[in-house]
This record gives structure tokens, C-alpha cells and sequence, in this order.
């Protein structure tokens, strides 16, 4: 079992920067590949950026390449969502999750079925 908890979020001009955090406790944090999705008011919940388990590889949805960057730590339990030139369409509802199976991820890692644990979520909201 493992708990995370998102923070960092919140209300940020057009061209800002957030950094959201997200704290894992209970199994070995190194064992899981991190993810962080959004979901957008009346949207599906829809995949951001990913991370391996030790940091090596990072995948980005098109729509965030080159404004984020997604980091981990693991001798802190934590993985970081740096956000820059945020944009008022980047406002939704932030999760981060995780995912132990290794098998595939290189081709499914922006499926959110393929997570096994979710955070409880922090508001990002970006005023144009």
C-alpha cells in the first residue's frame, strides 16, 4: 500500500510557475514509476507526464513539453511537477499516482487504468 499526497497548487497568472509535490509514504517509493494526470472541469482526466522508477526516463503529453519537468527523489519519497509559462488552459485539478508494473510501461505509461495508487488531488488554477 502506498498513500500520496499532492501539495504546491494554486491560483497563478498567465506566464507563472507552480511547483507541486507529491509525498509518498508506506512501500518502497523507488518500486513505483510516478505519474501525474489532471482533469479539467466537465473533462476527462488526462495524462501529463511520467517518470521511471529511478529518474532515467520522462515522458511528456505534448501539451506541457518543454514548460514542465518532472523530477523525483528517492531518498525523500517525493516526486516534484516543476511548471513553467503556465497558461490558463494548464487550470485543473492535479493527481499524482503510481505504478508498480513494469511490464509495458514504455508503451501504456499515459494509461491511467495502468496506476495502482492516487493521490487526493491539488488545484492548479491559472488566471489569464
Amino acid at each position: 500500500q502506498v498513500q500520496l499526497v499532492e501539495s504546491g497548487g494554486g491560483l497563478v497568472q498567465a506566464g507563472g510557475s507552480l511547483r507541486l509535490s507529491c509525498a509518498a509514504s508506506g512501500r518502497t517509493f523507488s518500486s513505483y514509476a510516478m505519474g501525474w494526470f489532471r482533469q479539467a472541469p466537465g473533462k476527462e482526466r488526462e495524462f501529463v507526464v511520467a517518470i521511471s522508477w529511478s529518474g532515467g526516463n520522462t515522458y511528456y503529453a505534448d501539451s506541457v513539453k518543454g514548460r514542465f519537468t518532472i523530477s523525483r527523489d528517492n531518498a525523500k519519497n517525493t516526486v516534484y511537477l516543476q511548471m513553467n509559462s503556465l497558461k490558463p488552459e494548464d487550470t485543473a485539478v492535479y493527481y499524482c499516482a503510481a505504478r508498480a508494473r513494469r511490464a509495458d510501461f514504455y508503451m501504456n505509461y499515459g494509461t491511467a487504468r495502468e496506476y495502482d495508487y492516487w493521490g487526493q488531488g491539488t488545484q492548479v488554477t491559472v488566471s489569464s
